[in-house]
């Protein structure tokens, strides 16, 4: 049974132009330019508004402005009319010698000697697959073995592992490749790619790529140190990486200096191979920077940059279509046209506006942020790092915590100290002994310190850096202690070990 009643409900929606601003928010310096090149595509009503786009619209909308501008320099109409009906062979041999091109220009080289050369630099070489795809082809190998050697390479990553196992190859050889093979073919052609520079690619696993190359050192050279290296390898690999340093020397009945000249030896080797020859093929990621903060003159100074972020404006054209469709007494394809171009210069004006707010919400922030962080900016000590949380700078600046975050997220200021992203500003705070109140950024700082400064044979605990951290007046856990260790990517004691 349909039952007909009133109810009243409290929605919160968010309008186009706030989810528009929440999504430019978000885009760093380095993508923002991108952002507005793809707009002005979509959208015909957009346009940057340069100068040369201003002098050419009013060119357009003024037709007379050739003659006004024969008028101010006096010219005579009447005698304009007479040049433009002259001998057109006159004309062109006055002004020959002017428009002729010079010889240089038709050079391949293309420069003259007072012109200012500027030429990009472009790196080549082969990459690393190709690398290997030569060496293959310099072995003698029929086309079964041939077609099976470019396979595993084709599965052998940057850094010269191979991804694959033995008989998931064979089977993706004879599926995919209508290659009928074996695993012990396979692993025949594997050795031989294992063979190839640089030493250790084609390994399945880290103890295999340092083994083949120590085998290929022990071929050309043989020393005490090397043999046992070796066995290290050979037989103690899981006791070497978690640097149980006196089970092998107990199991291995050898010396701590015999031990350290072999791990010396080991740690010389390279655990990724490709990375050397992958350098030409690797692209290089720059951080550009949002904000500038410059302390020339003893006070702090915020820069925003805007070098990507052009002015825009709403085309004249698409704006006098608005005014003529509105005067008019519209048809059915009139209304679609008015209907069409008004959605372009609402979606244009709101785009323009969503820009300008983005760029005083991004300054209000900073500026925020580094109002709170003065002492920090000023020193660069990040001791006097105040603790700082999203909810402060919020309250600050009137304006919603998850915009705070949005900036925060993805943007990087440029400081005399370093370029750092702004999440990094904020931080808990904790108490000390003394009662004073400090951010968890410093209590880190400390941490990294005491560590960088102990004693690499006997590395600190995380008890032991705990009471360290309470004599300094820092009142916290050993879990607290370890949780900043692995924030900052800090190995356990055991791992921190070193032999002398």
């Amino acid at each position: 049974m349909l039952n007909q009643r009133l109810q009243q409900k409290l929605l919160q929606k968010l309008s186009p132009q706030q989810i528009l601003l929440m999504k430019l928010l978000q885009i760093p310096a380095i993508g923002l330019e991108q952002r507005i090149k793809q707009e002005i595509e979509e959208n015909p009503a957009l346009e940057i508004d340069s100068p040369e786009a201003t002098d050419q619209n009013l060119a357009d909308s003024n037709p007379d402005s050739e003659t006004d501008d024969r008028a101010e320099n006096n010219e005579n109409p009447e005698d304009y009319e007479e040049y433009k009906d002259s001998d057109e062979e006159y004309q062109m041999d006055d002004y020959m010698d002017d428009d002729e091109i010079p010889d240089y220009r038709l050079k391949q080289n293309n420069y003259s000697a007072d012109d200012e050369r500027r030429e990009i630099p472009f790196v080549s070489g082969t990459s690393f697959p190709e690398l290997l795809n030569q060496q293959l082809g310099y072995r003698k190998l029929d086309e079964h073995k041939y077609q099976i050697g470019l396979y595993i390479i084709g599965n052998i990553d940057d850094s010269g592992y191979l991804q694959r196992s033995t008989d998931s190859i064979v089977d993706d050889l004879a599926f995919t490749q209508n290659i009928t093979t074996t695993k012990s073919e396979v692993e025949e052609i594997l050795g031989i790619i294992q063979e190839f520079d640089p030493a250790g690619v084609g390994a399945r696993n880290l103890q295999e790529c340092l083994m083949i190359q120590l085998k290929r050192k022990a071929r050309e050279e043989t020393s005490p140190a090397l043999d046992l290296a070796i066995k290290i390898i050979g037989r103690y690999f899981n006791e070497f990486t978690k640097k149980h340093y006196q089970k092998i020397m107990k199991r291995g009945e050898v010396s701590e200096d015999k031990l350290k000249a072999a791990i010396d030896l080991i740690l010389e080797l390279n655990p990724k191979p490709g990375n050397s020859l992958s350098e030409t093929t690797r692209t290089n990621h720059y951080i550009i920077p949002d904000f500038t903060i410059s302390n020339a003159t003893g006070e702090l100074e915020l820069y925003m940059n805007s070098w990507n972020s052009p002015e825009l404006r709403v085309s004249n054209v698409y704006s006098d279509m608005i005014t003529t469709f509105g005067q008019k007494k519209k048809t059915k394809k009139q209304r679609e046209a008015y209907s069409f171009v008004k959605q372009k210069v609402d979606s244009a004006k709101w785009f323009i506006e969503a820009i300008r707010q983005r760029q005083n919400t991004l300054y209000l922030t900073m500026k925020a942020i580094m109002d709170y962080q003065h002492d920090y900016f000023m020193t660069g000590d990040e001791t006097r790092l105040r603790p700082m949380i999203l909810k402060d700078i919020a309250e600050k600046i009137g304006l919603d915590i998850s915009t705070i975050s949005r900036v925060a997220n993805s943007k990087y200021v440029q400081t005399p100290f370093g370029t750092f992203l702004l999440k990094s500003f904020f931080s808990e705070s904790m108490l000390k002994n003394d009662g004073e109140e400090v951010s968890t950024r410093e209590v880190k700082t400390i941490l990294k310190e005491i560590i960088q400064s102990e004693d690499k044979k006997k590395p600190y605990t995380d008890e032991h850096l705990k009471k360290l951290l309470n004599k300094k007046g820092y009142n916290i856990a050993r879990r607290t202690v370890a949780k900043y260790r692995e924030q900052l990517n800090i190995p356990v004691a055991r791992l921190r070990k070193k032999l002398n």
